[in-house]
């Protein structure tokens, strides 16, 4: 009866009567003062567990509430933490496999020096404490059952191990029966997350094979150094054979694109890059009308820097061109992506505000 209770109280809030009464903060933001797991329409999800498995790193188990609609093997989302007062949001990967009879999600966190959040989370994550989600994204994900014809090659190093832990998690509760190697990279094998749980869920593939790779310990592990010829011979006689999925530190992604791209494979490689930006951007002489504030300032770097530097506080996510958080609508002018080195047409259309630069004068929707 509490829970039919329940059902029909939060049906009611997500009405859009209620919305509409709650405007123009709408009734997330009341919920949020009564109890941060309450809004019907934002994902919250509460910390239920908490493990650090390796130095520098923290496991937490997440049960989100009704507003989460799922995701797939190998997707990331948006965290929102709230430090000091200030709610502050990057991007992490989903480890668990998708579809857990509780609902629940599963993030390893890797404290970055730089890393504001990650850091906090690692430090101070506890039962209880509540974050912001967004929905799943990204299209970092396992092809259908039917369209997996090739051997799977998983690849990560370091913390890069999550989205692909959660595509082998997800191929094992699929039954999968095609050939599975899983390859992973660390400095040596006490810092490699869910050693014990990788090893039974490989021997739980009728076709499945682990190598570990040790950079600081040779003979360690299976595998001794970089990635290189090597180590793609060790995976696979036949390269051809493979689909790699890809995820790591930028050393480990490049030394995997370049090698495949040289023997003529370059499409077999999907990978998920958190990358940092260029250091160094060329601002040139452009300039920002961020229109809705009425506020204008010439360029100091992407367009998130300048509008932050111009005092206002758009939404942002990864600061990597990666999430999609910030994406505003340029009403008018040129911008060049830093990552992609793309030049926008003039015309009006969305922008990524943390990797554009403003060639020439630009308006943005701000």
């Amino acid at each position: 009866m509490n829970a039919i209770r329940t059902s029909l109280v939060r049906r009611a809030l997500a009405s859009d009567l209620v919305d509409r009464l709650c405007a123009p903060h709408g009734v997330d933001r009341f919920l949020d003062l009564v109890d941060p797991r309450w809004p019907v329409h934002e994902v919250r999800a509460e910390i239920v567990g908490v493990e650090r498995q390796t130095p520098g790193t923290v496991t937490v188990t997440l049960q989100p509430n009704d507003a989460w609609q799922g995701f797939r093997a190998g997707q990331h989302v948006v965290v929102g933490v709230e430090i000091d007062g200030v709610v502050h949001e990057r991007c992490f990967s989903l480890a668990g496999a998708p579809g857990r009879p509780d609902g629940r999600l599963e993030l390893t966190v890797k404290a970055n020096p730089a890393g504001r959040v990650s850091a906090h989370l690692v430090a101070h994550a506890r039962r209880g404490q509540v974050l912001r989600l967004s929905q799943a994204q990204g299209a970092f994900v396992l092809p259908e059952p039917q369209a997996r014809s090739r051997h799977l090659a998983l690849i990560s190093g370091g913390s890069g191990i999550t989205p692909v832990l959660s595509m082998l998690r997800a191929l094992v509760d699929e039954a999968h029966d095609g050939p599975v190697t899983f390859v992973h990279y660390g400095f040596t094998l006490d810092d490699v997350c869910y050693l014990a749980e990788l090893r039974q869920l490989v021997d739980a593939l009728p076709r499945g094979r682990l190598l570990l790779g040790c950079t600081d310990r040779p003979g360690e592990g299976d595998l001794d150094g970089f990635f290189g010829a090597e180590h793609l011979a060790a995976i696979a006689d036949d390269p051809a054979e493979l689909d790699v999925y890809l995820c790591g530190p930028a050393p480990l992604m490049d030394a995997v694109v370049e090698r495949f791209d040289a023997i003529g494979l370059a499409d077999r490689v999907h990978l998920e890059r958190f990358a940092p930006l260029p250091t160094a951007i060329e601002v040139g002489d452009g300039s920002l009308a961020f229109t809705r504030s009425g506020v204008s300032s010439p360029s100091v770097g992407t367009v998130l820097e300048t509008a932050e530097a111009a005092g206002l506080t758009p939404r942002f996510g990864c600061r990597r061109g990666i999430c999609g958080t910030c994406t505003s609508t340029k009403s008018s002018g040129v911008v060049r992506d830093v990552v992609t080195g793309v030049e926008s047409s003039a015309d009006a259309g969305p922008i990524r505000l943390c990797t554009s630069v403003a060639r020439g004068p630009v308006a943005v929707d701000l």
